[in-house]
């Protein structure tokens, strides 16, 4: 295959020059002296003038020839006149010079006397020619083809010249891999990233830790792919479609591109605003032409990540008119429904937004298939950070059970950064190893924020902070099922938060029953509780703690039926999954509900409270001594708080 030559600005830059110079060489006027307009009065004067011509703002005009010129007599020419030529006339065998040389020193001459001048307002300009007896007329310049030129084509030429390498410059990513770079047009292929069957960087189920069942689901995509014939002699079809569900960070694409590592197969990998432009009809063009180019490399594998850009539910108001975003949506069906017999092309889309998903996406012949790919449990977090840790040099005090323990809740993407924060703080330190102390410093930053030991905060405020730490570290020390204290400090935080107490699981837990929610709660009101036992008063630094004891005690309600006045009730919309926690969506509700379910969290975050108070005012001792030592120490860690507070609660 030919190389195609590339634009460059350079070919525009020449092109440019090359216009430039044809401009001065034909259209510009004859290279001839200008006069002052003193000296041209001066040789009408003296009468060595021999014609004028008046135009509208310059005088052109031309000098007598003189008698002694070269060219009067041109009989013979000796060695002199040569020498005064550098060479350039050419002489006979009869000693005269060349006709055409002649000819050429003649128009020398004629033009040397040629000059023009600014024409000023003279009155007696005309009257004085006549005197002198000077041939003279008037002239209306008009150089139209000049002025056509530089006024109309070069413009246009420049202006079309920049727009072509601009749009050339824009198409280069248009085309699919990269492969419509030249055309300009291309705005309608898809911007889809292919990895070829044998490429290095694509990776394979070993990469993949921590979703052993989504691997398990997808693992029968890769055997049908490879061995067809087993599943087509039974009648069976492979799913055309499947759907990767769940929370951000838990490896979703990490798994896709496994799946078209193990199979063997192409893989074109975009994401779903990758079809979205600005021009109508962009985005069904490119689903055209991104599945025109999966059938034709058939079996392959399209990828389509954030699907949910282009697959939210169409609107049923009928009020939307010619949405672009639906026009793709439905291009995209009926491509998905339109794949032949023996053409083996999966799709595989990922989403952590399934509820908002078009119905018409999920049914079966489309996405047949949802693969949940849900946070790891400890087994998984345990596996994942044995992947990201065999890239970093650990030290032989390195314990990932106990870090995988204290990580409950961290997805794939939270594991991978916790690594690498480990192994930064670690070279900060001038460690040739990673040790655990660096894990738990990672896991404090990533949970809290950075350390800003230099803030300067007032003594007051800090036996302000003091005391409502201790007061959060005495209620989850000693509430029944509530997690262990890892950690209490001090030292205000990136986050903005002036200190924290840090409670971690040692198991993974998938069930609360109603009286660990409430003791949750307290253990969050224990801070400002303490503070309005010792001082009297509360403060400001309660804030994030009372947004979430507002969530549990109104999802106890909306959504775990764990209400007194409205029992066994749930609020929540049927399938919902909220992966991004932002609370869903929930059936409307009536004003009366409102005011009851109002009601009774107010109720229930009333009586946490004044439990809370009477539960630290019979362990006051406690909280003075933990506040005092916290004090003078700033941090304390899991032993420290046993060695004061004595066992916890079990």
């Amino acid at each position: 295959m030919k190389n195609r030559t590339k634009f460059s600005i350079w070919y525009f830059l020449s092109i440019l020059g090359g216009m430039l110079f044809l401009e001065a060489l034909f259209f510009s006027g004859p290279n001839v002296k200008e006069l002052s307009y003193n000296a041209f009065r001066d040789s009408i004067a003296s009468g060595k003038i021999e014609h004028v011509v008046l135009a509208d703002d310059k005088v052109y005009g031309k000098i007598k020839k003189t008698s002694n010129s070269i060219l009067n007599d041109t009989s013979a020419v000796d060695s002199s006149d040569i020498n005064k030529r550098n060479g350039l006339w050419r002489i006979d065998a009869n000693g005269k010079a060349a006709p055409w040389r002649i000819d050429y020193e003649k128009r020398r001459e004629d033009l040397s006397r040629q000059f023009y001048v600014i024409k000023l307002d003279d009155p007696n300009l005309i009257s004085d020619l006549q005197e002198a007896n000077i041939d003279y007329k008037g002239i209306i310049e008009n150089d139209w083809l000049g002025n056509f030129f530089s006024n109309w084509l070069l413009p246009f030429g420049l202006l079309f010249l920049i727009w072509a390498f601009v749009m050339r410059r824009m198409g280069k990513g248009g085309g699919l891999g990269g492969g419509g770079g030249n055309n300009y047009l291309n705005v309608g292929k898809s911007k889809a990233k292919i990895y070829a069957a044998d490429a290095e960087h694509l990776v394979d189920f070993n990469d993949v830790a921590g979703c052993d069942e989504a691997k398990q689901e997808l693992a029968e995509v890769v055997d049908f792919l490879k061995n067809s014939t087993k599943y087509t002699e039974l009648g069976a079809k492979i799913p055309k479609g499947i759907l990767l569900v769940g929370p951000p960070g838990t490896g979703k694409t990490l798994l896709a591109k496994a799946v078209a590592g193990e199979a063997g197969v192409q893989f074109y990998s975009l994401s779903g605003s990758d079809f979205v432009e600005m021009f109508v009809g962009v985005g069904a063009a490119r689903v055209r032409d991104l599945f025109t180019q999966a059938k034709s490399k058939a079996p392959c594998i399209i990828f389509i990540d954030e699907l949910d850009a282009i697959g939210k539910s169409r609107s049923s108001n009928g009020m939307s008119g010619n949405d672009e975003r639906e026009n793709t949506l439905n291009q995209l069906l009926v491509e998905m429904d339109g794949f032949a017999a023996d053409q083996t092309v999966i799709v595989l889309g990922a989403t952590n937004r399934p509820e908002i998903l078009d119905k018409a996406l999920l049914r079966p012949g489309r996405f047949d298939r949802q693969v949940q790919v849900d946070r790891p449990d400890l087994n998984g977090r345990l596996m994942i950070l044995k992947v990201h840790s065999s890239k970093i040099k650990l030290g032989s005090s390195i314990n990932l059970e106990e870090i995988a323990a204290q990580t409950a809740g961290f997805v794939g993407a939270d594991l991978a950064n916790l690594c690498n924060e480990a192994a930064l703080l670690a070279a900060r330190e001038g460690k040739t190893e990673v040790e655990q102390i660096n894990f738990t410093d990672a896991f404090e930053r990533v949970v809290a924020g950075l350390e800003k030991k230099n803030a300067v905060i007032s003594e007051s405020e800090k036996k302000t902070v003091a005391y409502h730490e201790a007061g959060h570290a005495i209620v989850g020390h000693f509430t029944k099922g509530a997690d262990p204290v890892r950690k209490v400090s001090i030292v205000p935080r990136g986050s903005g938060a002036l200190g924290y107490v840090l409670q971690a699981p040692t198991e993974d837990r998938f069930l609360m029953s109603k009286d660990e929610l409430l003791g949750k709660i307290k253990g969050l009101l224990g801070g400002r509780a303490a503070e309005e036992i010792i001082f009297g008063d509360i403060s400001t630094g309660a804030s994030n703690d009372l947004e979430k004891v507002a969530s549990i005690v109104r999802s106890m309600l909306t959504v775990y039926g764990m209400s007194e006045k409205l029992p066994n009730l749930s609020l929540q919309k049927e399938g919902q999954n909220n992966f991004l926690g932002n609370g869903g969506a929930s059936y409307k509700r009536s004003e009366s509900l409102e005011k009851e379910i109002d009601k009774e969290s107010l109720e229930i975050i009333a009586t946490c409270y004044e439990e809370t108070k009477v539960f630290l005012n019979e362990r006051r001792d406690d909280l003075e001594k933990l506040a005092q030592i916290l004090l003078k120490k700033e941090i304390l860690d899991e032993q420290d708080v046993l060695e004061i507070l004595g066992p916890r609660a079990v």
